[in-house]
């Protein structure tokens, strides 16, 4: 049988159980006092979870099968999104300043009469509620029959029914004025209060419907204990799976049950429990140990399948042997099952990147800097970065690349020329204390003045496309008409030229807003006041400087043997019509950007002051070193130098030079790149390649402009010989981290502190957005509305979605991060040891550690119940090719690693 049991069993099994049962001493078949003793225990444990794990909503969605939340969110969430908005909106209610829960009231009568017409008496009731909305929190948790001991639980599973808007709320609480909105009044506690209040109104209105009784856990008590059969009934088919003849019959009863005909009903619900109880507790259903085609078939064809065994290798199976695959089936539960699958999959990659790693051994060039490298180049460690910094080394090998944190040690305010507030580019755990305000240069007053006088014109017509067309009636028509042909031709040209179209519309930008040549102070007096987050102060001192630099050069092994040329570049992205624009930049930088950090780290370390002092402590740069500040775009692969201009005659040559070299290595990357995008053609070349990376940074109706850290899979913490030459199929954070200048593990320690929480959350992110995106994701972007300036929801009224989008994790293989570290065993054991952070992501395998002693090249895990074990996989023979792309060009899917012979062969230069 393919069901267990047909509505005509069912009947005729419950008839003669019914026949063979004898009454009790009350007159109760045993049956019926079965039922009651189970309801009455299964009522109990439910009103129990309300305040621990669930809410009054939660209590009525097992009772009912009916979401308070659907009619619920989206009165709340325009209150929200109006209460918090930072522009969006043309209109704000005039009560802000007074909170969100005197708001709310003022206009609830109005706004909620539609809502609630059939309601009575909910005027009266919130006419008298309280002013405070701490007394109206405690009224409702009264009202509602809710112990005191259980109201702080009650009000978190509250709050963590609608997440994101929640969160928000919260985190604006802790930060009054933010955005400039000094009058907005934002207190946590008047959330709460509307939020109790909204439920109890929706669970009023539906306890009426059912049950004609208030929404309080004492009368939902009552009501059940009347009526038993009713709450066995409920409870089983809205929250187990019953076979469809039942949940039909369930299903009819609920919608038509009324409440004038509560008591007609009861024999009707006892009828019900009767057939529930029977196709529950019947032979055929409580025989669960035997097998059967509905249950095991289905179980047993999958496990088939991955062990590889045919339908006649399962007929040759005896009776304990089918036993004992059903015993296997029966322990690998959902959680267990995917837990494996994920240390499967993880195994099979760290297996192949160790086996990698293993034959790259002492072959990966700048384990020292015994020769001088022509160029050292100083990225982010970002793992966007990683292709970049190998193409780079296949054109010109005596190229040394390294990798830090992408803020570079500087946590600044960043205030561009064309802005007039700062932005804060530093890790999300850190508040600057310095600012950093972009300058015209001496000469250059009256193309700055024309300059500021173009953006403040273009900002107001946008201003006026994009906010009076929807605010002003009037001003609405003459808009849309005068901006109607000017609007078609950019629309078309976006939509079927948009890296032509860029360009037009950038050369229109220039016409109104010139070029200024700029600069910027970095210098703050000796005698400056303290920084603090609450007075920056422009600039840094000596001392502060002198502090920064070498702190950053000793973390990073930098502390000698420099190039000529040393540039500092940081990252950013560029996108249009993205409102998850922060998701594709510099993470060390807050989702913004980092070419400022690297321009401030050139400016101040080019200075002989400072190079005077870092000498003092040890750390000599040759008088023919410069430092250079550029930006990388990881969307369309342009580099933007800064401050060429002071650049010394003597390597000015070199500089056009390795400008060249770098412009090489982008058209490579935009080609690396698009075999991984699905809408890039096949068969391009490296300039079709970045014309096409260039389009996607231009067109409005892309939703994926770049893939952000998709795959992203490991780490590497060492010098760069320990993966040079490798091909990581961009999927790699790489920090640099010179061991032998670390004899105690200090610097180590500084590093792991402050990138670990950097690298495991981007890596996290993924993971989590990717296996449920529907929880720790943000659905679609297709079906996003930007809300209020402050996020995205899907649709009108869905909760403030947080996490990724879909297009950013489509390609995303979730596994933790294997982080390999140059290091020996004992010196990371003992940095864990004494770091309750590093614990947290360590021992709790947030992210796995993988060490490699810096002198024989040891590979060991770490495994928390036992500490490092040797790593026993097998090192199997690398595929070697002459570079890049005769390794990634056809191929679409991640790729295993190979090793790359150009990018340590000394003296040469492509």
């Amino acid at each position: 049988d393919l069901v267990d049991l047909t509505p005509a069993q069912a009947e005729q099994i419950l008839n003669k159980v019914t026949k063979e049962e004898q009454q009790t001493e009350s007159g109760l078949l045993l049956v019926d006092q079965l039922i009651k003793k189970d309801a009455r225990r299964h009522l109990q444990d439910m009103l129990d979870q309300v305040g621990e794990t669930i809410t009054l909503r939660g209590l009525l969605l097992l009772l009912t099968g009916e979401d308070l939340m659907d009619a619920l969110r989206p009165q709340l969430q325009a209150h929200l999104a109006s209460h918090l908005d930072q522009g969006l909106s043309g209109w704000h209610s005039r009560d802000r300043s007074e909170g969100l829960y005197t708001a709310w009231r003022r206009s609830a009568a109005r706004e909620l009469s539609w809502v609630f017409d059939d309601l009575p008496h909910w005027h009266q009731y919130l006419e008298m509620l309280p002013d405070d909305a701490v007394e109206t929190i405690i009224l409702e948790l009264r009202q509602l029959g809710l112990p005191e001991s259980r109201w702080a639980g009650y009000l978190e599973r509250l709050a963590l029914e609608l997440p994101g808007w929640s969160g928000m709320f919260l985190w604006r609480h802790g930060r009054p004025g933010y955005e400039n909105q000094h009058d907005t009044h934002v207190d946590m506690a008047d959330y709460l209060a509307v939020r109790l209040l909204l439920e109890r109104l929706f669970a009023h209105r539906l306890c009426r419907e059912h049950w004609n009784i208030e929404p309080s856990l004492d009368m939902i008590r009552w009501h059940f204990r009347r009526y038993p059969d009713e709450f066995f009934v409920r409870s089983t088919v809205f929250n187990e799976h019953l076979p469809d003849y039942l949940v039909t019959r369930v299903q009819h009863l609920v919608t038509h049950t009324g409440l004038d005909t509560l008591d007609e009903d009861e024999e009707q619900w006892k009828h019900l429990a009767h057939l529930v109880w029977t196709w529950k507790k019947s032979n055929e259903i409580d025989e669960r140990e035997s097998y059967s085609v509905y249950r095991s078939a289905w179980p047993l064809f999958q496990l088939a399948q991955h062990l590889g065994l045919s339908g006649s290798d399962i007929r040759g199976f005896d009776a304990e042997q089918i036993a004992t695959l059903f015993n296997c089936l029966k322990r690998l539960d959902s959680g267990r099952a995917g837990y494996l699958r994920l240390q499967a999959y993880e195994r099979h990659y760290r297996e192949e990147l160790l086996s990698a790693v293993k034959n790259n051994h002492g072959k990966g060039r700048w384990q020292d800097r015994q020769q001088r490298p022509a160029a050292q180049i100083m990225v982010c460690m970002d793992d966007r970065e990683e292709g970049l910094r190998r193409h780079l080394e296949e054109l010109n090998p005596e190229i040394e690349t390294l990798g830090a944190a992408g803020y570079f040690n500087f946590a600044i305010n960043w205030q561009d020329i064309d802005a007039n507030k700062d932005t804060a580019l530093c890790p999300v755990s850190q508040i600057p204390a310095h600012q950093i305000k972009e300058q015209a240069q001496p000469g250059q007053q009256a193309a700055a003045k024309q300059r500021q006088r173009g953006h403040s014109l273009r900002m107001r017509l946008q201003n006026m496309l994009h906010q009076e067309t929807r605010r002003n009636l009037l001003a609405s028509t003459v808009l849309a008409a005068l901006s109607a042909p000017g609007a078609f031709l950019s629309l078309t040209g976006k939509v079927l030229v948009p890296g032509k179209m860029g360009v037009v519309l950038d050369w229109l930008k220039l016409r109104v807003e010139p070029a200024v040549a700029t600069q910027i102070n970095v210098n703050a007096p000796a005698n400056s006041p303290a920084a603090t987050i609450e007075h920056n102060i422009v600039g840094y001192t000596d001392e502060e400087q002198l502090t920064k630099l070498e702190f950053f050069l000793r973390n990073n092994g930098m502390s000698s043997g420099f190039a000529p040329l040393v540039i500092i570049m940081g990252h950013g992205s560029s996108s249009q019509n993205n409102p998850h624009f922060a998701a594709y930049g510099c993470g060390a930088c807050s989702g913004r950007y980092g070419g400022p950090n690297a321009r401030v780290f050139a400016a101040m370390i080019n200075r002989p002051e400072i190079r005077a002092l870092l000498a003092e402590r040890g750390i000599v740069i040759p008088q023919d070193t410069w430092f250079i500040g550029a930006q990388h775009n990881t969307c369309d692969d342009s580099v933007s130098w800064y401050d060429e201009h002071v650049i010394p005659e003597p390597l000015q040559a070199q500089f056009a030079a390795l400008k060249s070299t770098v412009d090489q290595a982008t058209r490579l990357h935009a080609l690396e790149r698009c075999r991984r995008f699905a809408s890039a053609p096949h068969g391009l070349n490296t300039d079709q390649a970045l014309e096409h990376v260039i389009s996607r940074t231009q067109d409005f109706s892309q939703a994926r402009p770049e893939l952000g850290h998709a795959c992203i899979a490991s780490a590497f913490i060492g010098r760069r010989s320990l993966s040079r030459g490798l091909f990581l199929d961009r999927r790699g954070f790489l920090i640099s981290y010179d061991p032998s200048d670390d004899v105690n593990g200090e610097l180590l320690e500084r590093i792991l502190l402050e990138v670990g929480p950097v690298g495991a959350g981007i890596s996290l992110e993924y993971y989590f957005s990717t296996v449920d995106n529907d929880r720790y994701g943000c659905g679609s972007k297709v079906t996003h509305n930007v809300t209020g300036l402050l996020g995205v929801m899907e649709g009108t009224s869905s909760d403030l979605r947080t996490g990724l989008p879909k297009q950013m994790i489509e390609i995303h293989e979730p596994m933790r991060l294997q982080v390999i570290i140059e290091a020996s065993n004992d010196t990371l054991a003992a940095i864990v040891g004494r770091q309750p952070p590093l614990q947290q992501l360590i021992l709790n395998e947030w992210i796995l550690v993988i060490a490699v002693d810096p002198d024989s090249g040891i590979i060991s895990l770490f495994k928390p119940e036992q500490g490092f074990v040797p790593w026993q996989g097998e090192v199997t023979p690398l595929a070697e090719v002459e570079k890049s792309g005769d390794w990634f060009l056809g191929h679409r899917d991640p790729l295993p690693p190979a090793q790359i012979r150009a990018a340590n062969r000394e003296g040469e230069t492509r």
